[in-house]
């Protein structure tokens, strides 16, 4: 039996074009709001490259590596990737046992459970600089923190303090982003199927060993997207440091390579580099989440 030959547009357009145009809009928002600036930043770094008044024709030679070599060699921009990775190592485990811990506690909840998952969610959504306010209150010199610890309190204090500015800020960010991923286990924890628990049950097994064997296995698709959207995330920080500690402080101890990317591309006029700087963070980023995907999704 012969078979018969697919129309030229269903080969291009799929078997259901329409999909394509439903889908249209957003592809066209990923290409102007995503891979457009992502390539124009590709093509900077590359250049020698600086602002200049609009319509104005002006020389952008091809340098090569060399932003590349000047980033890289840059103290502060490496100072910047070591304070980001520590942010990291302390945010993402951080968010993963929280919210998975909580996303149980609040899946077997029967009172008050509209409330309480708001109550975790509000913080997602309450702007930054209103969240920041409490956190100064809390940690600052005079601060409840420090008139609680009495002389146990850190000196210099909490914000000011070179080797606790970036665990502070972790412990923020991870508190404010909390409610979202919550959600994300919430409706992992939907699909693990009743049965094994009651399996688990009967074998003996306590609310710790079910919790290891049962939900840990059960969410880890949703596991993976907490610890890729968490490294995203803490990859790209930037409010929190530059509101918490007055720009990066205390002498760079919480500057991320997104505010040394505003430093060099706006305020000393740069961009030059500071595409250099976030190509090579964009890289840094991918590579991690592949190496955690694939570590997360071994059987």
């Amino acid at each position: 039996m012969t078979r018969r030959a697919t129309p030229a547009f269903t080969r291009v357009l799929g078997r259901q074009p329409l999909g394509i145009v439903f889908s249209a809009p957003y592809a066209v928002f990923l290409l102007a709001l995503f891979a457009y600036p992502l390539g124009l930043a590709v093509w900077i770094s590359f250049h020698d490259y600086f602002f200049a008044a609009p319509g104005a024709q002006v020389s952008r030679p091809f340098v090569g590596l060399d932003n590349y070599v000047a980033v890289l060699s840059d103290p502060d921009v490496r100072r910047s990737f070591v304070n980001v990775a520590e942010f990291l190592v302390i945010n993402v485990p951080l968010t993963v046992v929280l919210s998975l811990v909580l996303a149980t506690a609040l899946n077997t909840v029967v009172r008050a459970r509209t409330f309480l998952r708001v109550s975790y969610y509000v913080p997602y959504v309450t702007a930054s600089v209103a969240l920041v306010a409490v956190w100064l209150f809390l940690f600052s010199k005079g601060g409840l923190v420090n008139s609680l610890l009495g002389p146990l309190a850190p000196s210099p204090s909490w914000l000011v303090n070179g080797a606790l500015a970036m665990p502070v800020i972790a412990l923020f960010v991870t508190w404010k982003q909390m409610g979202f991923f919550i959600l994300l286990y919430l409706a992992a924890l939907q699909s693990v199927p009743r049965d094994l628990y009651e399996s688990a049950a009967v074998d003996g097994a306590n609310r710790f060993r079910s919790f290891m064997n049962v939900t840990v296995p059960g969410v880890r698709p949703a596991t993976t997207l907490v610890v890729i959207l968490a490294t995203i995330t803490g990859a790209n920080l930037f409010t929190e440091p530059y509101l918490l500690t007055n720009g990066g402080g205390p002498d760079g101890a919480s500057a991320s390579p997104v505010f040394v990317m505003y430093q060099k591309g706006i305020e000393q006029g740069n961009p030059d580099t500071a595409s250099a700087i976030g190509v090579v963070l964009v890289v840094c980023v991918l590579l991690i989440s592949l190496v955690n995907r694939r570590i997360l999704e071994r059987d």
